[in-house]
């Protein structure tokens, strides 16, 4: 529980010191619920539990988010492809929990992105009745989506549909070619910087007392004959080999929510014989990232595939096209995109283009990888992607499945078998608990000019940091009024300022200029450089804050710089198994090099 003397603000900030007296509590306390996993789900356990008035700690093994949970689509949606698939109860759910975001949760961190379902054109009179049709099917499933949102959906939070015709249609979106759509149905759903709504999920979480410890990866479960008591875990930040390296976290009850790792902590129980009983396979999901100019487009796009649907959603400046949906065995850590992904996605979207897409467009990549429940299905957009919860020991929980916007309802499941497990513990009340930034926000947006002018900053900065920070605002206001340097924009990344890197080290918990400068910010695939021109100077500023000399500085830009290297170079090769070995050109930062046998700091071509 948190020190009623400190305010829920201050108990939320994840600086340096908190890192070091979290791991203290790690070392010497005993949890109710300990979480493995820093995505959206292990996140959302871990606030679920602490809001609960449970004893709760996560250890994440890189940083918040660094996973699946910073490389999705960006969309807080119900799924309208689900809704033609009949899995209303998937919509049902998710719509609530996209109003529930948008209205009362985190309406500084998801709003409305408007999206048009083109209607194909036909020609001759076969034509008009074929666009009448789609016209009147894909109307039906539109109106249905709102119908869900308005009746179950806990608050819409986004405006009605609208049909088009072709010349409203082109008004919206001048760069679709004429002659590839006869009109659209235009509807509404949320977007959202995934990797912000993370760290704000822990920081939340953090704020009600939970220990929450990043670059903290388990790498064993304790047991006590046939029961999981805790799990032993290896401080990456510690040198390797120090004593102080690897301890034991005690547990009452241990929830895994490792998602495309759920199978590796199902083999830490092979030793007792334990059959798992929950798989989960990887589906990756690549991402284009264009600049806003090279598509004229107020709105954005869903497009369907042969395989899947494709969407084209306006980012700030950019555009982001995605997503491919291929089977994945390859490194879990860094998914690589290849040629092929790019060739392919840029096939798809062209063609309703007036003006094709090249690779000389494209400013950044990315690519994650989805946890989808392994069935029988040939394809990986066929498998579900409902949730699981499974106990395949005493005190072990496993939770996998699901998609990004019902990550709530999932902390919310485990943790009630937890509740179960431990005789104590309330109902859940995260469908009713603000995340930091929330409260007050419609307030201080309105009132954005005022706030602007009290602190001598032009009202652009200001809407910039509200729709990042929400009422958190305050706190890099007050920052750069200490610091006025801080002001500044980035190098190399002007839309950033100076003082969000700063915040970040400070209170955010990042450790890393990875963290940074891809995930606290999205500077790594904002822009061209993809942040290489940006890295010393962020380095200088985390490094003001963390305590780095000229050698940790180095060694973070070079780490950073040789990571863009292998990503660009994955980017180049014709194939999964090609890139993959590409992307692993670059060691982790974090010391997984170890792992694999590699020696810290010594060049490959010099090991023993």
């Amino acid at each position: 529980m948190r020190d009623p003397n400190v305010s829920r603000y201050v108990a939320g900030q994840l600086s340096p010191t908190r890192r070091a007296a979290d791991l203290r509590r790690l070392r010497s306390e005993r949890f109710d619920v300990l979480v493995i996993g820093g995505g959206v789900t292990g996140a959302g356990a871990a606030l679920d539990a602490a809001s609960r008035g449970l004893k709760v700690a996560l250890v994440e093994a890189r940083d918040y988010a660094a996973g699946t949970s910073s490389r999705s689509s960006k969309l807080i949606h119900g799924g309208l492809r689900y809704l033609e698939q009949l899995e209303l109860g998937l919509v049902h759910e998710a719509l609530t929990e996209r109003g529930l975001l948008a209205t009362r949760l985190a309406p500084h961190l998801v709003r409305p992105v408007p999206i048009l379902v083109p209607l194909p054109a036909h020609a001759g009179a076969s034509g008009l009745a074929a666009r009448a049709w789609q016209r009147s099917y894909y109307g039906a499933g539109v109106a249905a989506y709102d119908a869900f949102a308005g009746v179950f959906g806990g608050g819409r939070g986004m405006p009605l549909h609208r049909h088009l015709t072709r010349e409203g249609t082109r008004r919206v979106f001048p760069g679709l070619r004429p002659d590839a759509v006869a009109g659209a149905i235009r509807y509404y759903d949320g977007q959202v910087d995934d990797a912000r709504l993370v760290v704000t999920l822990a920081r939340t979480a953090a704020s009600l007392g939970a220990t929450v410890v990043t670059s903290a990866r388990a790498v064993g479960l304790l047991r006590q004959a046939r029961e999981v008591t805790g799990v032993r875990v290896r401080d990456m930040e510690a040198r390797p080999g120090s004593p102080d390296a690897e301890f034991e976290v005690r547990a009452r009850t241990v929830i895994a929510a490792t998602g495309v790792w759920t199978d590796d902590m199902s083999r830490m129980l092979n030793d007792v014989g334990l059959r798992p009983g929950l798989r989960v396979r990887a589906s990756k999901g690549v991402h284009l990232v264009v600049p806003r100019s090279a598509i004229s487009g107020e709105a954005g796009l869903i497009l369907r595939t042969a395989t899947s649907v494709l969407f084209v959603i306006p980012w700030g400046g950019h555009w982001i096209i995605g997503t491919t949906d291929t089977d994945w065995q390859l490194d879990r850590s860094h998914p690589a995109a290849s040629a092929h992904d790019i060739e392919y996605l840029l096939n798809q979207v062209n063609p309703v283009l007036e003006r094709p897409l090249s690779t000389s467009d494209i400013e950044g990549v990315y690519a994650g990888l989805r946890p989808l429940l392994a069935g029988e299905a040939d394809s990986t957009s066929k498998l579900s992607r409902e949730h699981a919860v499974f106990e395949p020991m005493l005190g072990l929980l496993l939770v996998a499945g699901g998609k990004y916007t019902t990550y709530r309802v999932m902390a919310a499941d485990v943790v009630d078998q937890a509740v179960r497990r431990l005789g104590a513990g309330r109902p859940s009340r995260t469908a009713d608990l603000p995340l930091l930034g929330a409260d007050g926000y419609a307030t201080m947006w309105r009132d954005r000019a005022d706030l602007a002018r009290r602190h001598g900053t032009p009202v652009g900065v200001v809407e910039h940091l509200l729709e990042r920070y929400g009422t958190l605002t305050i706190e890099l206001l007050d920052l750069i009024a200490a610091e006025p340097l801080l002001g500044s924009p980035l190098a190399g990344a002007p839309e950033y300022l100076a003082a969000e890197v700063a915040y970040a080290a400070r209170a955010e918990g990042a450790l890393h200029l990875d963290d940074v400068l891809t995930r606290r910010t999205r500077i790594s695939f904002e822009t061209t450089h993809r942040g290489t021109e940006s890295a010393e100077h962020a380095a200088e500023i985390m490094g003001a804050v963390l305590g780095w000399d000229d050698t940790v500085r180095a060694r973070e830009v070079e780490h950073y710089l040789a990571r863009v290297a292998a990503e660009r170079q994955s980017q180049q090769m014709p194939d999964d198994a090609t890139a993959d070995a590409a992307r692993l050109g670059a060691p982790d930062v974090r010391g997984f090099a170890a792992d694999r046998g590699i020696e810290e700091g010594v060049p490959e071509g010099q090991q023993h």
